[in-house]
């Protein structure tokens, strides 16, 4: 009983002067990755129509709101964590929490970002909130069961990402305890993630993260004037467990507590695809460079795939051979791997509607099977391991098991490897001196620094707007 109360009372324990230098270095590194992530999804199709949207509101030339990443426009304190956090989670290149299956950043950052720069928050407020609604997000989601709230046809980066918001943002406004209860309260009943994007490609599973940022910032806004929530919306009743999965479990709200973070065990996203494809894809890249092989010799790929995202990435198998669209391609398993064989990566440049009709790739996603191996998932979720077969024309077989993907915290990308992603991300949004300039910047953040050192960075307030000339990125369109 009262899990919600205890769940609260340690959300309000974290603080800066405990976290470590490692901690704070991981926070740093996040962060860099968000803001990529951020000012290049800013350019997608998707993110286009959003910007739009604000426009004919009127939400999106506020004087003093929030930044709008990746453009020169700002936006009223919601509309800025819903285009951001939106944005950020249209190139699938975001973090992700292995065991919770979600995906915290683009929630997170967002929400605590833009209220942060409302209220003129200190750096070091910015990491405490952020550390905190990681560790919210990843609690819920393991209290869920995530192949559980999966098969509910839940997406755990809305769902969990609301409560996970309200509490981040609180803890940026320094709410009470009680008004941190009515937050997470108030999300509860925000909280939202269809999975039906999957039978059609649609942008909605952007629009959860976006979301998810809003709710929980208006959750918190909301908890602050005295609106109250239901003190028991996680165990209750009718509660965030019950509701959202048949497979509910409290121990994780409240178990081991103080000996690690979340954010510590958050894995960061070298392909640009649904995190249950980058195992398989480092196998098959793994497999053509280490024996020579070029996609024209392979006859046959069975790849791997852990049975809690088989639905995502691996069935229909005959529609996930023909994906129609760019989200279509990002969650399928036969794409993925096509494009491993054929350029030797699976990055933003290979998930393209061209690279789609490409007839070499439409050939070589003939050849990829998808299996459920019960070995896989011993681990899973605190492990997410992938398997791969590959048959040559010759009839020559090669194997690989790959138990940490490239970018695991076990297999981490180094700070370099972060900073060349961020580089190659943010050439169309950023000059290479400003590039540098944020790099550099974040890497040395200290908690006493202003918000503002980072932000006047974000801005490419010199170049003519995308979203004003009306142009998408056109590897989204």
């Amino acid at each position: 009983m009262h899990e919600t109360a205890q769940f609260m009372t340690k959300c309000m324990k974290i603080n800066l002067e405990d976290f470590t230098e490692d901690l704070v270095d991981r926070v740093r590194y996040f962060l860099l990755d968000y803001i990529g992530v951020a000012a290049r999804g800013a350019q997608t199709e998707s993110s286009f129509s959003v910007q739009k949207s604000l426009a004919q509101l009127q939400l999106n030339e506020q004087p003093r709101g929030s930044t709008v990443l990746g453009t020169s426009l700002r936006a009223d304190l919601p509309m800025a964590a819903l285009f951001n956090g939106t944005a950020a989670h249209s190139l699938e290149l975001d973090d992700v929490i292995n065991e919770a299956s979600l995906h915290p950043g683009v929630v997170i950052m967002p929400a605590v970002l833009a209220t942060a720069e409302f209220m003129h928050s200190s750096i070091g407020q910015v990491f405490e909130a952020i550390v905190t609604g990681y560790e919210v997000m990843t609690r819920l989601g393991n209290a869920l069961n995530p192949a559980a709230h999966y098969r509910r046809g839940f997406h755990p980066t809305g769902t969990c990402g609301a409560l996970g918001a309200a509490v981040a943002v609180g803890k940026i406004m320094k709410l009470n305890q009680e008004q941190l209860s009515n937050a997470l309260g108030i999300a509860g009943s925000q909280a939202s993630g269809s999975l039906e994007f999957l039978s059609d490609g649609a942008y909605t599973k952007r629009f959860h993260a976006g979301w998810a940022a809003h709710s929980g910032l208006m959750a918190a806004f909301l908890a602050k004037e005295g609106f109250t929530g239901p003190s028991t919306i996680l165990e209750g009743k009718f509660g965030f467990l019950h509701a959202y999965s048949l497979e509910s479990s409290l121990e994780p709200l409240l178990d081991s507590w103080g000996t690690s973070f979340a954010l510590m065990r958050t894995s960061i996203k070298p392909h640009a695809c649904c995190r249950y494809k980058q195992g398989p894809i480092d196998g098959i890249l793994r497999i053509m460079q280490d024996n020579q092989l070029k996609a024209e010799d392979v006859d046959g790929v069975s790849t791997g795939v852990l049975e809690a995202g088989y639905a995502l990435v691996a069935e229909p198998l005959e529609e996930k051979q023909h994906p129609q669209r760019v989200v279509d391609a990002q969650f399928s398993m036969p794409f993925g791997a096509a494009v491993a064989m054929h350029f030797g990566k699976a990055g933003l440049d290979q998930y393209t509607e061209e690279v789609i009709q490409m007839p070499v790739i439409q050939d070589l996603m003939k050849l990829v099977t998808c299996e459920k191996d019960p070995a896989l998932d011993r681990e899973f979720p605190k492990k997410w391991p992938a398997s791969v077969k590959l048959v040559t024309k010759k009839g020559q077989t090669y194997s690989t098991r790959i138990d940490y993907p490239k970018g695991d915290p076990e297999n981490p990308l180094t700070w370099d490897e972060l900073a060349q992603k961020f580089h190659d991300l943010t050439v169309p949004v950023y000059d290479l001196k400003t590039r540098t300039a944020i790099v550099d910047t974040v890497r040395s953040l200290n908690s006493n620094d202003a918000l503002e050192v980072v932000l006047h960075m974000l801005r490419p307030e010199d170049k003519a707007d995308v979203f004003k000339a009306g142009q998408a990125d056109p590897k989204d369109s």
